[in-house]
Parts: C-alpha cells; structure tokens; sequence
C-alpha cells in the first residue's frame, strides 16, 4: 500500500497503523467502503466490494477503537460476531499495546438484537445494546439477562450524542462506526462525525444499496486529510465540520 497524501511514501504494516491513529480523546469516525457510484454492497453483502487492503484498513480501524458500532441491519446482514483474543483483530491489538478484544454496540430502536446470538453470547467484552425507552422492556431485559450491557438513550429514538457521551463514561471514547447507511445519515444529522474514512472500490454497481439511505438537510462539508491507494483501490480520511 502507498500514501499519495500527505508526503507520498510506502506504507508497510506499523505506517498503516500510524497512518489511521487518531489523537487521544473522544471521536467518532465512520467506516464504510462504496463503489465509484455510491453503492455499499454487492447480492446484499459489502464483501464484493473488498481487497486485500480493504480488509487490512478494516482490521487496523478496529484494532484502533475502544468499540466498533453498528447499526443492527448491517450487523444482521453482515453476520456480526464479537472481537476475540486469537482473532486477526485481536492479535493485532495486542501488537500494538491494545486489550485484544474490544466491544460491539448494536444500534436498534427496537431492541431487535437476538440474546441467542453469537454477537451476545460468544462475546468477551460483552456486547452492548443501544436502544431507546419506546423499545419493548421484555427484550431489553432478555438481552440484559444474556450478559449484554443495555443503554436507554433517548425517549422515542436513539439518541446519538447521548449515546456517545455513555460509551465515553464507560472508558470507550474512540468510536469506529461501521454503518449502515441509516445510521451514518443520523450520525451526520446529529452533529457527531469526526472523520469519515472511505473506502473506494474501482467498480460500478448499480442498484444496490446507497451510502446514505436519504437526503441529509444539508450537505455535510468534508475536507480530505489522507489518500493511499493499493491495486485501483483507494482510501480515503476525511474530517468533516471543515
């Protein structure tokens, strides 16, 4: 892999991870790869849009974060498990002075995340649920009961920066976002994107899935801070607010 910005040079393993360190404190960064136009996912699944490099930026985004959130369709979709200790992840955690497994917080208005489910009971860091008080208390109860770590943010819908501040008061301030495409628009509405590192593959898609599921009230304003290309595929950080 190549840095074409800042200061083109190769990036071998340890550049990878210091080219995607962020500084300490709270920040959320969002990381979602798309073709050249706009779709995330090819047959239903974003694992036909991927590389080798793709994976490696994944795996580096994560072994960086305090926790990877994710909306619970893509985690559904996706087949979500938790990061373990022995994993890829969890070894390159451990290679950079990282606890080698992180927690995974579902999004669901509904409570809709299955207690049975891997993501909740194969889980060292124990999976946290992030919902709201409209959710059915019998569910929150059941994935509490399971071992999850249940977070009431907000009446009627999930609220992000309440949410965010919780993660924050449990030692979890450096937030990767994984999607989907809902999500990411009511993160960018709220006000709480820090960064946006896009992957972009070199393919056209067509009708699938977009980046965004709909129109934001205004355009968010992104400044482009890096760019490194591996194979045709480039990616991207960009800071947003600029």
């Amino acid at each position: 892999m190549r840095r074409l910005l800042p200061d083109p040079a190769p990036l071998d393993a340890d550049g990878l991870v210091e080219a995607y360190r962020m500084p300490p404190g709270r920040s959320l960064r969002v990381n979602v790869i798309a073709s050249l136009d706009g779709a995330i996912t090819v047959d239903g699944a974003s694992e036909g849009l991927g590389s080798p490099g793709d994976r490696r930026v994944f795996q580096v985004l994560r072994a960086l974060a305090d926790v990877v959130l994710v909306g619970h369709g893509t985690a559904s979709t996706e087949g979500y498990r938790p990061v373990l200790p022995g994993s890829a992840v969890g070894r390159l955690r451990e290679s950079i002075g990282r606890p080698p497994t992180a927690p995974i917080a579902v999004v669901s208005r509904r409570a809709s995340l299955d207690p049975a489910s891997g993501l909740v009971t194969d889980a060292v860091s124990p999976a946290i649920l992030i919902t709201c008080g409209a959710a059915d208390p019998d569910r929150r109860a059941a994935l509490a009961a399971a071992g999850a770590d249940v977070l009431v943010c907000g009446d009627d819908d999930v609220d992000l920066p309440a949410a965010l501040a919780a993660l924050a008061a449990r030692g979890l301030e450096q937030v990767t976002c994984e999607g989907g495409p809902q999500l990411l628009r009511s993160a960018l509405s709220a006000g709480v994107v820090d960064e946006l590192d896009l992957s972009i593959a070199p393919a056209l898609v067509g009708g699938e899935t977009r980046l965004l599921d709909a129109a934001l009230g205004a355009p968010a304003r992104l400044e482009l801070r890096q760019l490194l290309e591996e194979d045709g595929m480039l990616f991207t950080r960009y800071a947003l607010g600029a």
